[in-house]
């Protein structure tokens, strides 16, 4: 039987400033195969199972930690008899993006051919929980510097996590056992991620890329399963509706900040996806946080 993966495109705390979110979640019976366009990252605390990442499989124990990127299709098993136990971190691709760098965190996505989990066990299992755990009070919080500690918990986790993983890479051919249609493929999406608020056209990331339009299509519509178009207008839209929530700009300057041209087509292409108008849109998600007070 062939099973067609669920595209996740929404978590809790999406559409805010600081797109994070972090739960202790309790599998009985595994997870379905599925794919998101955000990153996530889980850590085992309880419990036996196995996951498979794009068909790889590994199994997971206490102290699993494994990095799953964008776009990537991911099931989780759970050993029968067994209950996972599990920290679940899903956060934006922007949360990587320092402002004024092409490098930083983002290197973590572009290094594919590395392993995309590690067995954590003795002092560094412990270091890595002390962090997750420290996180997740953190985010259950409402302290002072809230977000700004949540940014920084993640960023040093996941650089505990490579650092770790480095080591369990014992040869340089080990490192570079990757296709080359996979390595062209996310300086593409970092590049698309970084101006998507501009005028972006497959024609401009041809020549970037030294592709055809046709190979750029190719690769985009292989790795996000989205044309480059409806791609695009995902990117947009999920910062405008970040913008509509978090700030009180007008819906015409947030038209202009995500990259388009005019408050009548921002309109448009937000009611044919969202189902409703940007104005709506704000009243229905403030009428939501005040009944959450």
């Amino acid at each position: 039987m062939t099973y067609i993966p669920d595209y996740l495109k929404t978590y809790p705390n999406m559409n805010t400033s600081s797109p994070l979110h972090i739960s202790l979640n309790r599998l009985y019976h595994g997870f379905r195969p599925h794919r998101h366009d955000f990153l996530e990252f889980s850590y085992v605390v309880d419990g036996r199972g196995s996951e498979s990442i794009n068909d790889a499989r590994h199994q997971m124990l206490p102290g699993t930690f494994t990095f799953v990127l964008p776009y990537q299709v991911h099931e989780i098993f759970t050993e029968p008899g067994s209950t996972l136990v599990l920290y679940n971190c899903m956060f934006s691709m922007d949360l990587l993006m320092e402002p004024g760098q092409e490098g930083g965190l983002m290197d973590l996505i572009e290094q594919n051919a590395m392993p995309p989990f590690v067995q954590l066990s003795g002092s560094e299992n412990e270091k890595m929980k002390l962090l997750i755990e420290d996180m997740y009070q953190e985010y259950k919080g409402n302290e002072p510097w809230r977000r700004t500690m949540l940014q920084v918990r993640l960023k040093e986790i996941l650089a505990f996590f490579d650092r770790y993983r480095r080591k369990g890479v014992h040869s340089a051919e080990t490192a570079k056992q990757s296709s080359k249609s996979s390595a062209s493929v996310w300086p593409i999406i970092h590049y698309i991620h970084r101006h998507y608020q501009d005028e972006l056209a497959l024609s401009d990331l041809a020549s970037r890329f030294s592709l055809s339009v046709s190979r750029i299509s190719e690769v985009i519509k292989q790795t996000t399963g989205q044309t480059f178009v409806h791609f695009l207008h995902d990117l947009r839209l999920r910062h405008a509706c970040s913008l509509l929530v978090s700030t009180d700009m007008n819906v015409s300057e947030i038209a202009l900040e995500v990259g388009y041209g005019s408050y009548k087509t921002f309109s448009r292409i937000f009611r044919e996806t969202k189902g409703i108008v940007p104005k709506d849109y704000r009243k229905m998600k403030l009428n939501q946080d005040t009944l959450r007070q």
